[in-house]
């Protein structure tokens, strides 16, 4: 057993400005590294998509409708996660990210954990997500917690996807 503790989760306080910055830095971290995986590294936020680049200017706007959880580890915000709810269907994820610095500290494993009590909080039958084929560490982390691969609701090659029943 470790004696580290366990990651706090949160519900993204928009009000924070703090707080929304540090969800922005890991906004931006994750479109840059998924857009160098895809082999279209990007060196600034204005050369990536419309739709990434809304996310990052505007946050608050883009995720309004959305449960924006974030981990927070040593004091800072150390990984997010964006739950898209669907009345009477699973919950998405989209954005799950953990700072590279708080790798290991079983930060997505909490945020994951704190998308399935939403689940369960709000009468979702399940959650689902879709994940790059090449994320190997991922897959194996959905894996653990309870994910399992299934035909692809994707138009976008290389995505996996996968659910869990709650």
């Amino acid at each position: 057993m470790s004696d580290q503790p366990s990651p706090l989760v949160t519900r993204w306080n928009r009000d924070d400005e703090r707080e929304s910055a540090e969800f922005v830095a890991l906004l931006t971290d994750y479109h840059r590294q998924t857009e160098a995986e895809k082999g279209a590294p990007v060196t600034s936020v204005a050369d990536l998509s419309a739709k990434y680049s809304a996310e990052i200017d505007d946050p608050r706007r883009v995720f309004a409708a959305h449960q924006v959880f974030l981990a927070h580890d040593r004091g800072r915000v150390a990984g997010c996660l964006v739950v898209t709810e669907h009345p009477g269907d699973r919950l998405e994820l989209k954005r799950l990210w953990t700072d590279p610095a708080h790798r290991g500290r079983r930060v997505a494993t909490a945020l994951l954990d704190a998308a399935h009590h939403h689940a369960v909080h709000v009468g979702a039958p399940g959650i689902r997500l879709s994940v790059w084929q090449w994320r190997a560490d991922a897959i194996a982390l959905y894996r653990k917690a309870g994910f399992v691969e299934t035909a692809s609701w994707e138009d976008r090659e290389q995505l996996t996807c996968m659910i869990r029943d709650v």
